[in-house]
């Protein structure tokens, strides 16, 4: 998945409900999770036309991963930010921005992305609350 990982990607929680058409681009790789086929402003018109919400989560979250190989850093980068947007009970992410970099001659990639929550309705539940009650 490490090759979908650009600005404007949309990675999507295996197992997450999609409205109508849209598709995942392929299976979700071992972290659970798959990027979203088409663009996002296509996407969000859709979802908003058959009554679902892609809620936006304030507050940008980073991850920055020391390492010499490049597809390795930016797996370890891209896992910690899902385990960050679990905990705010979100199934999906939006990258924003994608840096690779060198301190002291050792590189480092830092993800940056927003939480993102799909779901039918405009009332926010994340799937994790549900299944706790």
């Amino acid at each position: 998945m490490t090759d979908a990982i650009a600005v404007g990607s949309i990675l999507v929680e295996g197992g997450t409900l999609l409205p109508g058409s849209q598709l995942l681009q392929g299976k979700p790789d071992s972290n659970g999770w798959a990027a979203l086929n088409g663009g996002r402003s296509g996407f969000e018109k859709e979802i908003r036309e058959e009554g679902w919400t892609f809620f936006f989560m304030a507050g940008e979250i980073r991850s920055t991963v020391f390492g010499f190989d490049r597809q390795k850093t930016l797996r370890a980068a891209l896992k910690r930010l899902i385990a960050n947007v679990k905990s705010q009970h979100c199934n999906s992410i939006e990258i924003t921005q994608v840096t690779a970099k060198s301190f002291f001659k050792v590189p480092y990639v830092s993800v940056s992305a927003h939480a993102r929550h799909l779901q039918k309705g405009l009332t926010f539940s994340g799937h994790i609350l549900e299944s706790s009650i």
